[in-house]
């Protein structure tokens, strides 16, 4: 890497000096001091380059984090097999564009002797290879695709591919952002990137990958350069800086490497402002103390990591005092406490992760210290606690945005942690409860163990506050009073009082003889569920749509029922209905009602009109109801081009139709229906009791 500045060096010390004047000026001022080194005083004059084009990779061993794409290209040069297109994409900073020039220079390089081909290890030294480090070699072209959208841009491209190289091998166009062209742009292009001229190369560069359409996908190579790990980028800041001769502590650099997000230029870029604050301090230079963490989270604007982790303790504890102090003090700093709250949930993201994912506990991404307290916090805090604390906090870093205050809402919403944080999910209250009140003792729930219990006769009874009756069920129900007793137990009775710091102390009372609100009563024999009665069609469709929503549909818009007699039912199924039908019903109809008695039995009788025609019916009738009305006619005559809309009869079922009026057997006892085949008998032809 260091080559490439020497070799600019080099190539400025190069280019022949003007000669010196020792006359008079044009204007016969004094003649002009002769400079015996030119080359210092042009070295001394260049502008500074930052680290993130000082460093820039010019082969492919300097690429870090991509060892595929690295892996593929190096055997496709080596056995001949290089792709006239390229797709590079991934985040900012990865390498995208550095990567193209690469490739151009192994395209292009002819070896120190001028003799060589296509290498994936280029020289450096060739004339090539020093003017497209130089960024002015004829045949390498670069477009910005941000600034140059349209087709006319696209068509200059076009007509120059069919000329053939001027200086190099092969003419390559690197075009960057090529998402942002536009629709024509990528139509015009599409000829010539299925079939270019065997001299003509295109690298195409982009972070939105999938706004590039698809056709020109399919004429490309396409390589995902990932996000660089963050230890892996700590390593080469640490290597940059040392050729600075700057020192870094190695928590500075991964909060730089963190704060990079896998983008190796973003990283230099975080590097070299650090490396301005540090040395204009006197730090990292020489014998002084290396540049440390502190200096860099200030730059940052972020709190200090063991802050942060403190903060995550004082929260998960329930302690508002010590998290409000920490507060103060990331404040006095000059942090940003939205920042912070931003920290905490990647923390807990990575305790999460650690409880998840057990092998992580070795993982080198995380430093040591990171990982040891991660570990620690996760050794004793739940799932559920970890969950409710990344839901809690992600809804309160918003609030923090939109707040007035940014200081005061993230002030609240860390209270707000502190004060649900020994509260027990709901789930497991209602586990102790149930607990304590079967064995008649105490069930002490998670309270603080620095904070005064009530005694066991009342004396520090906390101050009556509005409780909660916890349902058998797990919800919370509410109705109860603090200290009241707690209903639904199973046997005698449970006392729910809250305490300071907002726990929850679960009494259960024993059971009393003597009291009748406390007496415990018989053991209960537990219900048998009864099995459901369908009575009509229209019940066993509305029976089978919570549970089966294929063969639902198709009852309730392709089956016509010919015969209902429970538990046999006759129906007709029209052709496109669902093949077995009937027997998929009559399966579901056994297993669900538990009765194996019922028969479902097709036929080709007409039968009624399905559900949804009836119900289709009705709505017809209501909307010929409604426009005859005469108040919808003077509205109709006085807005000729007004159209009646859709006519809701909020009596009608789901399907449509008016309730049904069912009979009870128990009000006609002797009602007997005749079978399907009966034939009718006129009333003269009834028998008499004469």
């Amino acid at each position: 890497m260091n080559a490439s500045s020497d070799q600019d060096r080099s190539g400025e010390e190069a280019l022949p000096s003007p000669p010196a004047d020792d006359g008079p000026g044009l204007f016969g001022d004094a003649p002009s001091p002769v400079v015996s080194n030119p080359s210092a005083l042009m070295e001394k004059a260049a502008p500074y380059r930052v680290l993130a084009r000082k460093y820039r990779p010019t082969t492919f061993d300097d690429l870090i984090g991509q060892d595929t794409t690295v892996r593929i290209l190096r055997n496709a040069f080596a056995l001949g097999r290089v792709a006239h297109a390229f797709m590079l994409t991934g985040v900012r900073g990865v390498g995208k564009t550095t990567t193209a020039r690469i490739i151009a220079r192994a395209l292009n390089c002819t070896g120190p002797d001028g003799q060589g081909g296509p290498t994936a290890d280029p020289c450096g030294v060739c004339p090539n290879c020093v003017a497209i480090l130089a960024d002015r070699h004829p045949d390498v072209m670069e477009m910005d695709a941000a600034s140059r959208t349209g087709v006319d841009d696209v068509r200059e491209i076009i007509d120059s591919t069919r000329f053939r190289p001027i200086q190099g091998r092969m003419k390559v166009f690197i075009i960057d952002e090529v998402h942002m062209l536009s629709r024509n742009a990528f139509n015009a292009l599409l000829k010539t990137l299925e079939e270019p001229p065997s001299q003509v190369t295109f690298i195409f560069a982009t972070t939105e990958l999938r706004k590039v359409p698809v056709t020109v996908l399919s004429r490309c190579q396409t390589f995902d350069l990932r996000r660089v790990p963050q230890d892996m980028l700590a390593a080469h800041f640490g290597r940059v800086a040392a050729a600075e001769g700057v020192a870094f502590a190695p928590d500075a650099l991964a909060l730089i490497a963190r704060a990079a997000d896998g983008s190796v230029r973003d990283g230099l870029s975080l590097l070299d402002q650090a490396i301005a604050q540090g040395t204009l301090d006197g730090e990292g230079q020489g014998d002084a103390a290396p540049i440390d963490a502190t200096l860099v989270s200030g730059m940052l604007g972020q709190a200090d990591r063991g802050m942060v982790f403190d903060l995550l303790d004082a929260v998960l504890a329930g302690r508002p005092d010590q998290a409000l102090t920490i507060t103060d003090e990331v404040f006095a700093r000059g942090a940003d406490l939205g920042v912070m709250l931003a920290d905490v949930l990647d923390l807990i993201h990575s305790v999460s992760r650690l409880k998840a994912v057990p092998n992580l506990r070795d993982s080198a991404d995380m430093p040591q210290m990171e990982r040891e307290r991660c570990l620690a916090i996760a050794e004793r805090v739940s799932v559920p606690v970890l969950g409710r604390t990344w839901q809690m906090l992600l809804k309160g870093q918003g609030e923090v945005e939109h707040a007035p205050d940014r200081r005061q809402a993230a002030e609240m919403v860390l209270i707000r942690m502190c004060y649900v944080a020994d509260l027990p999910p709901p789930g497991d209250l209602v586990r102790q409860v149930l607990d304590g009140a079967t064995g008649g003792a105490t069930a002490q729930v998670t309270a603080p163990a620095s904070l005064p219990q009530p005694s066991a006769g009342g004396a520090q009874a906390a101050a009556p506050r509005p409780a909660v009756a916890q349902d058998v069920t797990g919800g919370i129900t509410g109705g109860a009073t603090s200290g009241g007793p707690l209903q639904g137990g199973p046997t005698g009775g449970a006392s729910l009082r809250m305490v300071a710091n907002g726990g929850v102390r679960v009494d259960a009372v024993a059971a009393d003889p003597a009291d009748p609100m406390t007496a415990a009563p018989a053991t209960p024999v537990p219900a048998i569920p009864a099995a459901p009665q369908l009575r009509t069609w229209r019940e066993v469709v509305a029976f089978v749509s919570g549970r089966d929503a294929m063969l639902h549909g198709h009852l309730r818009h392709s089956t016509h029922l010919v015969a209902f007699a429970a538990p046999e039912i006759r129906i007709r199924v029209e052709a496109a209905a669902m093949a077995g039908l009937a027997r998929r019903l009559e399966t579901l109809l056994r297993a669900e009602t538990g009765d194996p008695s019922w028969k479902i039995r097709t036929c080709e009788d007409e039968g009624e009109a399905t559900l949804a025609e009836q119900g289709a019916e009705i709505i017809q009738l209501h909307r010929a109801d409604a426009a005859s009305h005469p108040l919808v006619k003077a509205v109709m005559a006085a807005f000729p081009s007004a159209r009646l809309g859709q006519v809701t009869d909020h009596a009608l079922d789901d399907y449509g139709l008016p309730p049904e009026e069912i009979i009870p057997a128990m009000l006609a006892p002797d009602l007997e229906f005749a079978p399907l085949d009966a034939e009718l008998v006129d009333e003269d032809d009834l028998p008499t009791d004469d």
